[in-house]
């Protein structure tokens, strides 16, 4: 019998106009069934000043969030430096090799994808996405944009989230977003 596991999730962050909005979906799946439909995947560290995302498994995901903010401590607030070193750590160390989630970090100027294969990638059009109905999102989000001009950074995560939670079964329609200005 092949084991289940723990499956969902679609975050979306998009930094325009000065401001950063960071959302995910509420959706925890086990195998084929909807364990959770509320999760919270979105949160705010640094006294506010960055967000992050996460998707993967939820124990191992609150390890890395509490690794980042350690990080966060050691090197000053510096977001960057604490991601590389985070995924420097994460890459190299036996007990966090095997952890298996990807993080979203925003603050109101950039954003970045930290991965547990040493990634750290600052994505194009300042718009990141990860988990199962990403690229549904991004691909929504950059095409609003792209054509949207009037809409805000949280609209366009708002209605990114929704488009992919229509087409992603791993996605619904349960969205926490939240916004640094």
């Amino acid at each position: 019998m092949k084991e289940q596991k723990f499956r969902s999730t679609t975050v979306l962050a998009v930094v325009k106009d000065g401001k950063v909005a960071i959302g995910a979906d509420g959706q925890a799946t086990f195998g084929n069934t909807v364990a959770k439909s509320n999760v919270r995947k979105v949160r705010r560290l640094a006294d506010g000043n960055i967000a992050i995302g996460f998707a993967g498994s939820t124990a191992d995901a609150f390890t890395l969030m509490e690794r980042f903010e350690e990080k966060l401590s050691a090197y000053g607030g510096n977001m960057k430096r604490a991601a590389i070193e985070l995924a420097k750590d994460w890459r190299m160390d036996r007990y966090l090799r095997r952890l298996e989630a990807m993080m979203i970090v925003a603050n109101r100027e950039e954003v970045l994808i930290i991965s547990g294969t040493g990634d750290v990638i600052e994505p194009d059009h300042q718009i990141a996405a990860i988990g199962s109905g990403s690229m549904y999102a991004q691909a929504a989000a950059l095409s609003m944009l792209r054509h949207a001009d009037q809409l805000s950074a949280e609209e366009i995560v708002r209605e990114g989230l929704n488009i992919a939670a229509d087409i992603c079964i791993y996605t619904n329609h349960n969205l926490v977003i939240e916004v640094l200005e």
